[in-house]
């Protein structure tokens, strides 16, 4: 089996490529040659250039590698970057995201799997999670049309990811001893790589069950100010507030008080899953919501396993 990664360069698309092409053969595609090239010496996987933003792009590439399987990792991701560039946003993980499932169509491709965020449950707060939140819709629409099975997965943070606070925390703390948060008093869901690449997995494995759905698990999050506070406390140096970027709340969804009534629960591998379906009322729905809030909370252990345990080679 074939499996093409759009975002295949990206922290998790190089991951996802390692932890399948022992299996199948994975081929990642990306826009920037130089993450190309890096990308393909990491993996040792082919890579390809794409622009999922082109069609034109897109169908070259399918036409060429023939895939049975595409995962859509590729994004614009970063919320303040969204609220400042739009355009930019929409173009990838909108018009992208079309150009996929169009050509996914018209290529008779067996399944899709979509990579969302927890940024996209209501209340949708910024542009980025709205552009994500059109990624599932049109993803879960789409299935049913042709051959091609549609699904998606959503989940939090993905701890250590390119861009994301921990690396920058690291950056700063081995500059200057001081690190500079935008939220300590935010709460978020945080995930490792592996947890993502097995919850990806699980949904390629369960993809007639998931065909046209969601798909999420239970995760826990931590107050940003206890892994400042954690941080700091095991490695010395100090924290400090810093100014707050547009487009952030206080609490992220992994699923909102109107996607209740269309969710359910759903075990897979002993792991408690929730199972979204946008147009479907579920025999046995969710009650309450499932926001950073009220989920379980990561234990200082838990806390210090990611802070002292960042995914071997580059990030």
């Amino acid at each position: 089996m074939t499996i093409l990664i759009t975002g295949g360069t990206g922290f998790l698309g190089k991951r996802l490529g390692i932890a399948l092409k022992n299996n199948h053969s994975v081929v990642l595609t990306g826009r920037n040659n130089k993450q190309n090239f890096q990308a393909q010496k990491f993996t040792g996987c082919p890579v390809l250039p794409m622009d999922i933003s082109n069609i034109e792009s897109v169908r070259d590439v399918f036409t060429e590698v023939k895939p049975n399987i595409v995962i859509h990792a590729a994004a614009t991701k970063f919320v303040d970057l969204a609220e400042r560039q739009p355009m930019e946003c929409i173009d990838v993980n909108v018009v992208g995201s079309q150009s996929i499932a169009r050509v996914s169509v018209e290529k008779n491709i067996e399944a899709v799997i979509g990579i969302s965020t927890d940024k996209v449950a209501p209340p949708v707060r910024n542009t980025y999670g709205l552009s994500k939140a059109i990624m599932e819709r049109l993803f879960c629409a789409m299935n049913g049309k042709a051959g091609t099975k549609f699904t998606c997965v959503r989940y939090g943070n993905v701890a250590w990811s390119t861009g994301s606070v921990l690396p920058i925390w690291k950056k700063m703390y081995e500059e200057t001893g001081i690190i500079r948060s935008t939220g300590p008093e935010m709460r978020r869901f945080f995930f490792t790589v592996d947890e993502a690449v097995a919850l990806i997995v699980t949904a390629l494995e369960n993809i007639d069950y998931l065909q046209g759905k969601v798909l999420a698990r239970q995760m826990k999050s931590a107050q940003i100010k206890d892994i400042l506070t954690t941080w700091t406390n095991y490695k010395g140096g100090h924290w400090e507030k810093m100014e707050g970027r547009p487009g952030e709340r206080n609490d992220e969804f992994l699923i909102g008080e109107l996607e209740l009534a269309h969710t359910s629960e759903k075990v897979f591998k002993d792991i408690l899953h929730y199972v979204i379906s946008f147009n479907e009322i579920a025999s046995k729905p969710l009650l309450e919501v499932f926001s950073s809030e009220n989920a379980e909370r990561l234990s200082e252990s838990g806390i210090l396993k990611i802070i002292n345990n960042p995914p071997i080679g580059e990030l």
